[in-house]
C-alpha cells in the first residue's frame, strides 16, 4: 500500500493593527543596504505594502500568546511604517497584512529572517532595463521614473539606452554571452544592424574589449572636438538635423557627429559666407578649404604689409594688462603651485595681449587688387584667414619688360606697374584637394571627376556652337568683340589682318557625343555649306560678294561657332605652360555669357542624364543630389538604400523628364529649377525594393577641384 504524503500547512496570514507589532531581535539584518527607510516609506505611501510582513506572537511566561507580535523578517518595512506612523500619514492601529507563524514549529525565527533575505533573487539587470522601457512607453518620463524608483535622470538614461540595443544583443546578454560593459558599449550606436554587424566582426577577433567595440561603431563618424564640428558648433549641426552620438556610460568628449557629409557642408557654407565678407576688401581671389595641404603657399610671394597701430585706448589697455601680468609673475615666482584664480587671471591676461598682437595688416589697394586670400579652420576650429599672396602670372612687370603682362599699362609715371582694373573676387571652393572617387559608402558630396566635367563641356560647347551658328546677330557681335579686343588693347600680330577662327577639338569626349543632336546638326549645316562653295580662291571670293546680307551672316555665324570654345581642362595654377586655372575660369565664364545670349538650353539640345554619360560616372551621393534636386527629398529616400548600380538605374528612370542639369550644363549664376513637381510617392520596381543587386559599376574617373564660384 503506498504511504500517504504528507500534506503542507502553510501560515495563516491576518490584519494585525501596527501598535501591536514590535521588532524582533533575531532580524538577521544588521547593516544598512538597498533603497533607504526614507525612500521605501515614500513607495509604500504611493503603491502600498507590496509584501506581507513575516511575524511571531509574543507568549507569556506561561506559554500564551499576549496579544502582541514581534517581526524577525520585514524590519525595513515596518521601519518604514514607522516613519508613515511618525508623520501622521498612517493611523497607529492600521492593519498591517501579515504572515502569523506557528509559536511551536521547530524552526527559528534566525533562520526565517536568513531564508527571507537570502533566498530573494535579485531582478536580472536587462529585466529592469525593459521594465524602465515599459514604463516610458506608457507615458512615464525620465525624470517621473527616477522619482518612482528613487534614482538619478541619468541612470534612468542609461538603462533605457541599454534596452534600446538591438535585441539579438539583448538576447547573447541575458543569456551570458556578453558582459554588461561590452552591452554599455553598443549604446554609442542607436542602429541595431550596424550594432549586430560589429558583433559579428568581432566574433573573428580575440579582442572583444568595450573601447574596441565604441572605436568600430564610431569610426565613420567625427568627433566632436574635430575642428569642423568646433568650427560649425554642436547647436548649429544639431538645428539642421545632425545626429549626435553620445556615450553615457564614459567621457566621450563631447560625443561624435555622425553626419559627415552635412557636417562639411555646414563648414564649407560658414567658410564661404567669411570669404564673401574679406571679398568686399577687394582682393583678386580667395582660396576656400577646410583644410590646405603642407606648403600649399611657398611658391607664392607674401606681402609686406603695415600692421595698424594701436589707439590710444588699446594702448592704454595693453600697457596695463602688461603691468598686471609682469606683477602676479612677479609675486608668484617663487610658488610650487599657482593659485586657481591667478592661473586663471594669467590666462585672461595672455588671451587679450595675443589678440592685441594678432592686430590686422594694412595694404596696399594696388597689392590688394592681385593678391589674395586663403580661408580655412584652424587647428582649434577657429577661422583662419592669410591674407596677401601673390600668384607667379599676377606679378606686377615693369614697362618696356617683353615680358609684360597682356592687358596691363605702366604708372602714369612711367616708372612703374599701374594697380589693375577693378575686378569681382574669384573665389575658389575646394582648391586642389583630391579624394578617392571609389564607391566605399561615404556619404560626402565630392567634386565631380574632370573628365566627367570635360565630357559634359564638350557636349555644351558643340551645342553652343550649333546655337551660335543659328544665332548671326550674337555671332557677329562675338566676333567684334573678339576684333575689338585686338584692336583697343593692342593684342594684335604684325600683320595686316590676322582674324582666324581656329577650329577646337575635344581631347575628351563621351563615346555618345558624335551622335548628339547638336553633332548631327552642326554637320549636316557643315556640308549643305561645303556643297554650295566653290574651292577656287578667287571664285570663292565672288560667290561671297554675291550673297545677300541674311546669307553672309548666317555663313558668319556658323564660321565662328567653329571656334567656341566651352571646355573645362585642368589648369596651371602656378604659372606653368599651358593654359592658367584662372584663363579656365575666365573661358567658363564667358562661355556662359555667349550661352545666355543665345538662350542655350541643353535639355533642347537632347541632352538627357544617364548611366553611360553621368550617373554611373559619379559617386552615391552625387545620384541622391541629383534626385533629390528633381524629385525632392522622399523621391531620393526610395533609392538610398540601392547598390551603385542599380541607384544609377533607378535615377535615370526618375530623372527622365524632369529637366535636372549637373553643374558644368548649367549658368554659374542660375540655380537649378525643376519643372517636374517632386513626387511624394513614387514606386520602385519590384526587383530593386529590397535593395539586393550587384554594384557592378566603378568610378574610374579622377577627382577634380571644386571650379570657382
Amino acid at each position: 500500500m503506498a504511504k500517504a504524503v504528507q500534506k503542507i500547512t502553510l501560515s495563516a496570514s491576518r490584519d494585525i493593527p501596527f501598535n501591536k507589532l514590535v521588532l524582533s531581535q533575531s532580524n538577521v539584518r544588521r547593516l544598512k543596504a538597498g533603497v533607504s527607510v526614507e525612500d521605501l516609506a515614500e513607495d509604500i505611501a504611493r503603491r502600498g505594502l507590496l509584501q506581507s510582513l513575516n511575524v511571531r506572537p509574543v507568549l507569556d511566561a506561561d506559554g500564551a500568546e499576549t496579544g502582541t507580535f514581534e517581526i524577525p523578517a520585514g524590519g525595513r518595512r515596518y521601519r518604514a511604517l514607522e516613519r508613515l506612523v511618525n508623520q501622521k500619514r498612517l493611523s497607529k492601529t492600521a492593519p498591517i497584512p501579515c504572515i502569523v507563524r506557528d509559536p511551536t514549529v521547530k524552526i527559528s525565527a534566525e533562520e526565517d529572517s536568513l531564508a527571507e533575505n537570502v533566498q530573494r533573487v535579485a531582478l536580472h539587470p536587462l529585466d529592469q532595463f525593459r521594465a524602465f522601457k515599459v514604463l516610458r512607453d506608457q507615458g512615464a518620463g525620465e525624470e517621473e521614473i527616477a522619482a518612482r524608483f528613487f534614482v538619478a535622470p541619468a541612470v534612468v538614461k542609461q538603462r533605457l539606452r541599454l534596452a534600446s540595443v538591438s535585441e539579438k544583443l539583448l538576447g547573447i546578454y541575458a543569456e551570458d554571452g556578453m558582459t554588461l560593459e561590452q552591452l554599455m558599449a553598443f549604446t554609442v550606436s542607436s542602429d541595431p544592424a550596424r550594432q549586430e554587424q560589429v558583433w559579428e566582426a568581432l566574433q573573428q577577433s580575440y579582442n572583444k574589449e568595450p573601447y574596441l567595440i565604441r572605436r568600430q561603431l564610431t569610426e565613420s563618424a567625427v568627433r566632436a572636438s574635430d575642428r569642423r564640428a568646433r568650427f560649425v558648433g554642436l547647436d548649429a549641426y544639431e538645428a539642421v538635423g545632425g545626429t549626435v552620438l553620445r556615450d553615457l556610460f564614459e567621457d566621450d568628449s563631447g560625443g561624435w557627429l555622425q553626419d559627415m557629409a552635412l557636417l562639411d557642408r555646414l563648414a564649407t557654407e560658414k567658410l564661404a559666407a567669411e570669404a564673401q565678407k574679406i571679398a568686399g576688401e577687394g582682393w583678386k581671389w580667395i582660396e576656400v578649404a577646410i583644410d590646405f595641404r603642407y606648403g600649399h603657399a611657398h611658391h607664392l610671394r607674401r606681402l609686406d604689409g603695415v600692421t595698424f597701430d594701436l589707439t590710444p585706448q588699446d594702448q592704454a589697455t595693453f600697457d596695463a594688462l602688461t603691468a598686471e601680468q609682469a606683477k602676479l609673475e612677479s609675486e608668484y615666482e617663487g610658488a610650487d603651485e599657482l593659485p586657481d584664480e591667478v592661473d586663471a587671471r594669467l590666462g585672461e591676461i595672455e588671451s587679450a595681449l595675443a589678440a592685441f598682437e594678432d592686430r590686422p595688416v594694412c595694404y596696399e589697394p594696388a597689392e590688394i587688387a592681385r593678391a589674395g586670400v586663403f580661408v580655412s579652420i584652424d587647428a582649434d576650429g577657429s577661422l583662419a584667414v592669410a591674407r596677401g599672396y601673390v600668384r607667379r602670372e599676377d606679378e606686377p612687370m615693369l614697362v618696356g619688360s617683353e615680358n609684360l603682362a597682356e592687358g596691363e599699362a605702366g604708372a602714369s609715371d612711367g616708372t612703374g606697374p599701374a594697380a589693375p582694373a577693378a575686378q569681382p573676387t574669384i573665389i575658389t571652393i575646394g582648391g586642389e584637394e583630391r579624394y578617392d572617387d571609389g564607391d566605399n559608402g561615404d556619404d560626402t558630396v565630392k567634386p565631380l571627376p574632370e573628365r566627367v566635367i570635360s565630357e559634359l563641356t564638350a557636349h555644351r560647347t558643340l551645342a553652343l556652337r550649333d546655337a551660335v551658328a543659328n544665332n548671326p546677330q550674337v555671332a557677329l557681335t562675338a566676333l567684334l568683340h573678339k576684333l575689338c579686343l585686338d584692336t583697343f588693347e593692342h593684342r594684335a600680330s604684325g600683320a595686316c589682318l590676322e582674324v582666324s577662327v581656329r577650329h577646337v577639338f575635344f581631347p575628351v569626349q563621351a563615346a555618345d557625343l558624335k551622335d548628339s543632336l547638336s553633332a548631327r546638326a552642326v554637320a549636316d549645316r557643315h556640308e549643305a555649306w561645303k556643297a554650295e562653295l566653290p574651292k577656287d580662291d578667287d571664285a570663292l571670293w565672288d560667290r561671297l560678294a554675291a550673297l545677300d546680307d541674311t546669307k553672309r551672316a548666317a555663313l558668319l555665324a556658323h564660321c565662328v561657332s567653329f571656334g567656341v570654345n566651352a571646355l573645362y581642362e585642368k589648369g596651371d595654377r602656378y604659372g606653368g605652360p599651358g593654359v592658367s586655372a584662372h584663363g579656365v575660369q575666365q573661358r567658363i565664364a564667358q562661355a556662359d555669357r555667349l550661352a545666355r545670349a543665345v538662350h542655350l538650353d541643353m535639355m533642347e539640345a537632347g541632352w538627357r542624364p544617364t548611366v553611360d554619360n553621368y550617373l554611373g560616372r559619379v559617386t552615391k551621393p552625387r545620384i541622391l543630389e541629383a534626385v533629390r534636386e528633381a524629385k525632392g527629398d522622399q523621391a531620393a529616400q526610395l533609392i538610398d538604400h540601392l547598390k551603385k548600380a542599380e541607384m544609377a538605374k533607378e535615377a535615370e528612370r526618375l530623372l527622365d523628364g524632369a529637366g535636372w542639369l549637373p553643374e558644368p550644363l548649367r549658368l554659374t549664376d542660375s540655380e537649378y529649377l525643376s519643372d517636374t513637381p517632386a513626387e511624394s510617392a513614387e514606386e520602385l520596381p519590384a526587383f530593386l525594393a529590397d535593395g539586393e543587386g550587384q554594384d557592378s559599376m566603378t568610378d574610374e574617373a579622377e577627382p577634380t577641384a571644386i571650379a570657382a564660384e
